[in-house]
């Protein structure tokens, strides 16, 4: 990835001066194609002194000075969207709910962004507008259909792009590229102001340069909106963590047959770091997906397509591709008999799938299987569009999430991506098993819809208990300390347990625990299945919050042994030992 002015450090910088610095920037790439509206300078530093107004009023804007390149098939109020063909331009009215929330948030729009026509292709190359070229090798295709958005990060003119993905246009061109893409399951960032290529299975997408600021754009543009009702919120057995000992399936090498010789190396570099960084791995039969990724384009699915802009591109607009058009134009013949059939395949697909997955935390894959020249899209435009999205064409039509980050580069240190994929909802597992793809110490928070729960005994990390609290994806929040109103005993049960009862203030000392957020469904299976004579109530904290936790009765704490000097179970357990 070409390192622009926008690095790491360049948050240090005002709304402002940030702007400035990317028109300086934009000006010195001179890539013209990336862009298909590019707001005026005057109107972008406009709303970075807007922004810092509202900064200095005191408000919390977590993207405060973020700068943002927006697909041009989603609408930005003011500006054309255009879907990549000139005769079907119109003008915006309303910003889609989107690229409000992230304006709502403290970014800034600095325009709309080249993309294959009509989302439909994985090149980067069908638009009249220009083939987007590759940010760093500009004879290589920059992928697809969200080429714009895309480049415009890896170039360091944006923070943030974003993007949508139906077959993996938010993930092929992050490969490529070596940034990040998070396609998040469906509906959880609504498509309001969405162009639709097919509405049942399209996503809005992030990219960012790295996992931390992906995840933060995502989380401002998640939650369920009126205007889109394919959208959805989180469940209330939303799993909010990976495991730390988390389990990976990654294809048998016969799956990856499609991968290029350069990209075959470098996955099989990938899996061996992540193993490495105490991932265990799986090989799996992966050929039931790859099966049903034929159903987007080669079966009735593709349908949809045509529902969406068929009739338009019947007319014969000048500004047509005539690749995206004859795939379009195909589509209209399909039957109802054919599309229901398909439907069905779908659904058996999808329970094939939860049961491929059931024994494994995540799905890692090659993003895509090369790194094509324009040249040879060109010459072959449909047929390694194709084997691009061997992949990724399956994730939304079994209703998946997936994020994409760098793996390790190839032999010859080009970019090379790689997946996390995991069943629907399962998006913060996936983004926990992305940050060790990454080397990352900590993972960013999406999912933050749980409450928290406060443990002293069995459930505590590394006792027998507490694999019930990763059964749920539960997550870790710190050590914690109890005031000093509790007395802790030793209960005679299978497993060994404390027992927490409250006494009075100044009646018992601070004893240590561990505090974990978890799933309100989570916590609800705990409260309907705890044996005597466990307890969930409020516990006082030594910082003065309160939360909910294990204790025990009263009666049940007088027959025990008392072991509060101690300070907390493992203490006794060690001093036992």
């Amino acid at each position: 990835m070409t390192a622009g002015v926008l690095g790491p450090t360049a948050h240090r910088d005002s709304p402002t001066a940030r702007v400035a610095a990317a028109y300086r920037r934009i000006a010195e790439v001179d890539r013209p194609e990336v862009w298909i509206t590019l707001r005026p300078e005057h109107e972008t530093a406009a709303d970075a002194a807007e922004v810092e107004r509202r900064v200095a009023a005191g408000e919390a804007l977590p993207l405060a000075g973020q700068l943002v390149a927006v697909k041009d098939n989603i609408d930005v109020a003011g500006l054309p969207t255009t879907a990549a063909c000139p005769e079907f331009a119109y003008p915006a009215t309303a910003t889609a709910a989107s690229v409000a929330r992230l304006q709502a948030a403290g970014a800034i729009v600095l325009g709309k962004t080249n993309l294959d026509q009509f989302a439909t292709g994985l090149v980067g190359t069908r638009s009249p507008y220009g083939a987007v070229r590759h940010a760093d090798h500009p004879e290589l295709i920059s992928g697809g259909s969200s080429s714009g958005s895309a480049v415009a990060v890896a170039l360091g003119l944006a923070d943030i792009g974003v993007g949508t993905d139906t077959a993996g246009s938010g993930r092929v061109p992050a490969a490529l590229h070596g940034i990040v893409g998070i396609k998040a399951t469906l509906g959880i960032i609504p498509a309001h102001g969405l162009v639709p290529a097919c509405a049942d299975y399209d996503a809005v997408t992030v990219f960012a340069p790295d996992l931390d600021r992906a995840v933060a754009a995502a989380a401002v543009m998640a939650g369920p909106d009126v205007g889109d009702p394919r959208s959805r919120t989180w469940p209330a057995d939303v799993r909010l963590a990976a495991p730390r000992t988390s389990r990976v399936a990654v294809p048998r090498a016969a799956d990856l047959a499609a991968l290029s010789a350069d990209y075959r190396d470098a996955f099989a570099r990938t899996v061996a770091a992540v193993a490495d960084s105490g991932v265990e791995t799986i090989e799996l039969d992966i050929s039931p997906l790859l099966d049903a990724a034929r159903l987007l384009y080669d079966g009735a699915i593709v349908a949809e397509r045509y529902a969406a802009v068929g009739e338009f591109l019947a007319t014969g607009p000048a500004g047509a591709d005539p690749t995206v058009a004859a795939i379009i134009g195909a589509a209209g013949s399909t039957t109802g008999p054919a599309f229901a059939a398909d439907l069905d395949a779908l659904t058996r697909a999808r329970a094939d799938a939860a049961l491929l997955l059931r024994e494994c935390d995540a799905l890692l894959l090659p993003t895509t299987t090369e790194h094509p020249s324009i040249a040879a899209v060109q010459a072959d435009p449909i047929g390694i569009n194709r084997r691009m999205g061997t992949y990724t064409n399956f994730c939304n039509l079994l209703d998946m999430a997936a994020v994409a980050v760098p793996g390790v580069p190839t032999a010859a240190d080009a970019p090379f991506g790689v997946m996390v994929v995991t069943p629907a909802f399962g998006d913060q597992v996936a983004i926990d098993i992305a940050a060790r793809v990454a080397g990352l110490e900590q993972a960013p928070l999406l999912v933050e819809d749980g409450v928290q729960l406060a443990v002293f005994g069995a459930h505590l990390r590394g006792q027998p208990l507490h694999w019930q609290l990763e059964q749920i994806g539960a997550r870790f929040a710190g050590e914690i300390r109890t005031g000093d109103a509790y007395r802790l005993t030793a209960l005679d049960t299978v497993p060994a347990k404390p027992g927490l009862v409250r006494h009075g203030a100044g009646l018992g000392s601070p004893i240590h625990g561990e505090l974990f957020t978890v799933s309100r469904a989570g916590l609800g299976g705990f409260l309907a299945e705890l044996p005597p004579p466990m307890a969930l109530t409020s516990i006082e904290l030594a910082d003065g919050r309160s939360v909910v936790g294990f204790a025990c009765t009263y009666d049940a704490a007088l027959t025990a042994t008392d072991i509060t000097e101690f300070g907390g179970w493992k203490a006794y357990l060690n001093a036992a030992n």
